[in-house]
């Protein structure tokens, strides 16, 4: 089998961990988040890992590094990594996945999920702290950010899209569906 790398795109709380977990446990992927790199610098600065404090990092470092500085990181960690099934999750912007397009088995996966599912979805899990007591309000102000506002034009390149509004059952099966084709 040969190498397969998926960049799953999708707005907050679509459901791209709930697919990389499934991919992790039944293909025995590895994954790589772009918030990765951000929550460690976060954690080396000693900054709480809120979306907001990531968003603002992730705008300082693009604006001063490159507005492709997370891909190249990404990319060189994909390229690296020895697993035959790699995800690469978070994808945001179309800068993103400038340097993971150059890699030939990088496919882009785009999840689409209803946004008042999204947003049970984000105050049941609490990823970050700032997540469990967001309002519908908030929630809707998170999805009009910067980061938040490139993704459609990132999604409209997908090669694949899953529809995550059913179950994880169905979500599942998509996924299935999705690796027989790839491998």
């Amino acid at each position: 089998m040969s190498k397969i790398i998926l960049g799953f795109v999708g707005e907050i709380s679509c459901g791209k961990s709930t697919a990389t977990e499934y991919l992790k446990n039944k293909y025995s992927a590895v994954t790589f988040k772009f918030s990765d790199c951000l929550r460690d610098v976060a954690t080396r600065m000693h900054i709480e890992e809120n979306r907001n404090n990531l968003q603002l990092l992730s705008t300082v470092l693009r604006q001063n590094f490159g507005e492709d500085l997370l891909s190249k990181i990404l990319a060189q960690d994909v390229a690296q990594a020895q697993s035959q099934v790699i995800i690469t999750e978070g994808i945001r912007r179309p800068s993103d996945i400038v340097d993971l397009k150059k890699l030939p088995e990088f496919k882009i996966i785009a999840v689409k999920t209803d946004e008042r599912i999204r947003f049970e979805r984000l105050t049941q899990r609490s990823e970050n702290v700032d997540d469990k007591n967001k309002t519908w309000e908030e929630f809707q102000k998170d999805g009009q950010q910067e980061a938040e506002m490139q993704i459609k034009a990132v999604m409209d390149q997908a090669d694949f899209t899953l529809d995550n509004n059913s179950s994880p059952e169905d979500l599942h099966a998509q996924i299935d569906t999705l690796m027989s084709k790839l491998q």
